[in-house]
Order: C-alpha cells, then sequence, then structure tokens
C-alpha cells in the first residue's frame, strides 16, 4: 500500500525537476508548494554553471486538473549571480527545461493538452470544452495556443494534388497541395503560376502521380519538374466543366423546348389546398356555419369565406405569371424574326428592337431570349433546372421529373440528342480499363452533332487528352482537391 508521500510522488510525477514542500486543499483548487533544486545551472548567456544565489522570485503557474480540480504550483524560483567577468548577465532568474517555459503562465504539459485540443476544436469551442476539463481560458487564449503550436513535418505523398483558389477572388489566388491519397493538406504556395509549382517540385522530390484541373500551366510546371510524372486530370473538373457547357447548349436550345408548357405537376401545396376545399365544402353541405368551420379547421374566419366562395379549387390556383419587362412590348416581333430565322443573333435581335424604340440593356434581352419567354408563355422549367435533371442520374429522379424530361427532349431533337451525349460522358467517369477508347468514340459522336458548345469541350479534352485519359482509367479520387480547399 501506498504512503501519504508516495501517493503525492505518484499524482505530481509530471513536477519532478522541482522540489515539493507541501499540498494544500482550498476547496476549489489544490495548491502545490515547491521550489526549484539547489543545483548549480547554466548562464543563458555565457554558459558558466553557478549556483550562488542573488535571491529568490515566486512563480505561480497552472498545471494539469487533478480530481476534477485545478492545480496551481506556487514556485519559488531563485535569481543567481553568474561568476564569469565581463558577462552580459550578471544575475539571472533560472528556468525548468521540459516544465516550464519563459514568461509562461501553465506547466509544458498542461499548454500540449490545451493545444491538443484547440487544434481540434479551434477558439469558442475549446474554450468551452477546457472549462469542463477545469481549466479556464478564455477564446483569444484558445487561439494564440493554436498559433503556436508546430507545424507539422513536411512530407512528400506518391500521389500530390494541385488546385488553385482564391484568396481575394479576381485579386489573390493561392496553390494548395495535399495528399490525393488520404486528402491531408500538404502545403499551400502563393500564386498560381507555372514557375511556383515547379519550383516546390524540384525542392521536393518523391512524387510519381499529379492529379490537377486542366490548367495548361501547372501541366507545363509538371512536366518540366517532373518529365516522369504521371499526370492525371481532376474527375470533378472534367464533370463541372461538362455541367457549364451542357447549361450552355440547354440555353441556346430554349426557341425550341421552351414552346413546350406542360401543365405544372400539382405540389405539396396545392394538394393541402385541394383537401381544405373539399373539408369545407362537406361542412357547409352538412349545414354548418362559417363561424363553426373555422373553429372546427382551425382556420380564420376570411380564409374559410375565400373557400365556401370558390366553386371549383382549380381556382385557387394561382398561375405563375413573370414580371413584366422593357423587352415585353417587342414579344411579337421577336417571335416572327425567330420563327423565320432561328439562328438569328442576339445582337442583330437588339439593334432591330433599338430602331423600335427598347430603352432596354443587351443583357435583359439576352435573359429574356434564353428563358423562352419570346416564344411562349412561362416555360415549366427553367434552363438552369432541365439542365440539372439531363445532368442527374435517371434512377435518382422522380417520376414527375422523368416525364418532363421526356416531354421537353422529344419536342427537341437536339434536347434528346444531348441527354444522349450527356448519359455516356457520364458512364466514363468510372474508372475502368478501355475508356480511352470510348473517350475517343465519344468525340467522335459529339463532333457529328449539332451541339457548338459540346464541340468547345470536346477539343479542350484533346488539348489535354494523357491527363484525361489517366483520369478515366486509374483508380485515383482527384476529386479529393477540390474538397479540400
Amino acid at each position: 500500500m501506498l504512503k501519504i508521500d508516495d501517493l503525492t510522488g505518484v499524482v505530481f510525477a509530471g513536477l519532478s525537476a522541482l522540489v515539493i514542500e507541501g499540498v494544500e486543499d482550498e476547496d476549489d483548487l489544490i495548491r502545490v508548494m515547491a521550489r526549484t533544486r539547489d543545483e548549480p545551472v547554466p548562464c543563458p548567456a555565457c554558459g558558466a554553471l553557478t549556483g550562488r544565489v542573488h535571491g529568490y522570485t515566486s512563480r505561480t503557474v497552472a498545471d494539469v486538473p487533478v480530481d476534477g480540480r485545478p492545480v496551481v504550483v506556487s514556485l519559488q524560483v531563485r535569481r543567481l549571480l553568474c561568476p564569469a567577468r565581463g558577462c552580459p548577465r550578471q544575475t539571472f532568474r533560472e528556468q525548468v527545461p521540459g516544465l516550464l517555459e519563459r514568461y509562461q503562465r501553465r506547466t509544458s504539459r498542461l499548454t500540449g493538452q490545451l493545444g491538443a485540443v484547440v487544434k481540434e476544436l479551434a477558439g469558442r469551442a475549446g474554450a468551452r470544452l477546457s472549462a469542463v476539463l477545469s481549466v479556464t481560458i478564455s477564446r483569444s487564449t484558445a487561439l494564440r495556443l493554436l498559433v503556436r503550436l508546430p507545424l507539422p513535418p513536411l512530407r512528400v505523398p506518391r500521389v500530390l494534388g494541385v488546385d488553385d483558389f482564391a484568396l481575394k477572388r479576381r485579386h489573390r489566388y493561392a496553390t494548395i497541395l495535399i495528399d490525393a491519397e488520404t486528402g491531408e493538406r500538404i502545403d499551400v504556395l502563393p500564386g498560381r503560376g507555372a514557375d511556383v509549382l515547379e519550383t516546390w517540385l524540384r525542392s521536393h522530390s518523391g512524387v510519381e502521380i499529379v492529379c490537377r484541373d486542366g490548367s495548361g500551366a501547372y501541366g507545363e510546371a509538371i512536366r518540366r519538374a517532373l518529365p516522369d510524372a504521371v499526370q492525371v486530370g481532376d474527375r470533378w473538373h472534367l464533370w463541372a466543366n461538362f455541367c457549364d457547357k451542357t447549361l450552355a447548349e440547354v440555353r441556346s436550345h430554349s426557341a425550341c423546348w421552351a414552346t413546350v408548357n406542360p401543365p405544372r405537376p400539382a405540389g405539396v401545396h396545392e394538394q393541402t389546398t385541394r383537401e381544405r376545399w373539399q373539408q369545407i365544402h362537406d361542412l357547409l353541405d352538412k349545414g354548418v356555419g362559417l363561424l363553426e368551420c373555422a373553429r372546427r379547421l382551425n382556420l380564420s374566419l376570411n380564409t374559410v369565406k375565400r373557400y365556401a366562395r370558390t366553386q371549383k379549387p382549380e381556382a385557387l390556383r394561382r398561375a405563375p405569371r413573370y414580371r413584366p419587362t422593357l423587352v415585353d412590348p417587342y414579344r411579337d416581333h421577336l417571335r416572327q424574326r425567330r420563327a423565320a430565322d432561328s439562328a438569328v443573333a442576339v445582337q442583330q435581335l437588339f439593334r432591330e428592337i433599338k430602331e423600335l424604340g427598347y430603352t432596354g440593356s443587351l443583357n435583359l434581352l439576352y435573359r429574356y431570349i434564353t428563358q423562352g419567354r419570346a416564344e411562349g408563355e412561362r416555360p415549366v422549367i427553367t434552363p438552369r433546372r432541365l439542365a440539372r435533371l439531363l445532368l442527374t442520374h435517371p434512377d435518382r429522379l422522380r417520376d414527375s421529373d422523368t416525364q418532363l424530361v421526356q416531354e421537353l427532349t422529344a419536342a427537341c431533337p437536339e434536347l434528346a440528342e444531348l441527354a444522349h451525349h450527356v448519359r455516356s460522358f457520364a458512364g466514363l467517369l468510372t474508372p475502368t480499363a478501355g475508356n480511352d477508347a470510348k473517350l475517343t468514340a465519344w468525340i467522335t459522336t459529339v463532333r457529328a452533332a449539332d451541339l457548338p458548345h459540346l464541340h468547345g469541350f470536346a477539343n479542350g479534352i484533346e488539348l489535354d487528352r494523357d491527363a484525361v485519359n489517366a483520369a478515366l482509367a486509374m483508380q485515383v479520387e482527384p476529386g479529393a482537391i477540390c474538397r479540400s480547399v
């Protein structure tokens, strides 16, 4: 069985570099009285050993909690005389390496524990958890501890991910390097030019595979610094670029599909309206008064009156309408011109209606046309939502969305062809051997179609074909690049 002295030595084993003279229980905290050992220590200026005491000073530092209560160490520290003549430090206060650092109010082990907490939780959350652990710190102190934490040693991964991100959009950019296999951040480089990346790659050997976007600057830097490394295109960027081109194609053919305006599917609000109309009219048919209907259905009296005056629930449906714009008076002219020549340029239409008195901007006219408002009433869907439906896996679409896409693609041959190319390209993004040959066939088919925006996308793939082939064949997940930024 341990004695009291032995038990004290076990509990405060982290203070073994000191001489513990007593422990006091002050209810809300535990106070440890200690002093430094009577041993010579080196002068911090000249290194000469000395044990000559000039005086004593006191320090109060916090230590790790014991039994759920904070521990405070009242420490007596010697001020020593340096024996060396000519030493710039005639006297100095001794330090306790490994236990206390200069000017610190906490022991090194307590600082290490708090540093581990704020590393995971940062300021406010770290301060709250520290209070639960019987160590009170502010969020500002937690952030200062986080800043003082040593940086982890820089390592060079086998598969390196490279991407740029904006520090201040359109003004300042940087390059982030990550481990594409684990998603761990490796380094952040100032700027996003080829020279910055090339310098880093030349000074850090060991990279075998580099995952990047379609940037020509990054590709050239990798070719110059690591000619033997395999470059892999980032599949996330491939799909993001393809989505932009798909949206552009949908907008360019809005004159075709926007004329089809099937009835809007009934939503939750409309279903609730029908049920409420039925409940109110059932009660009215039984002879229940308006005020009693309002009380039973927990509705306002004016709402019950409005439903009672309506003979059919369809009359309560509010048809969506566009807000009036400056282009509306010239809608008939735009419809006639686009019906006569579907390829007429928007700039030409802008000049024509300008002569007729149009005072709006070109951008307003462009949005008016791409929304399909020149051909018909308000479309059942916007170009952006239609593009999203085309880019969504068919198995994940609702039945109403699937039927809507079928109706719109049936009215526009180009849209039907676009939907086919979308499904074909999406299947290539699962890395499989032989996808490079399938990609060649896909590009050939796209170039034969009347889809100019996809032509530009196919040309961009050809410029970076080796990296794209590697992305479609290698089991590397470079999509983690963008998720790490």
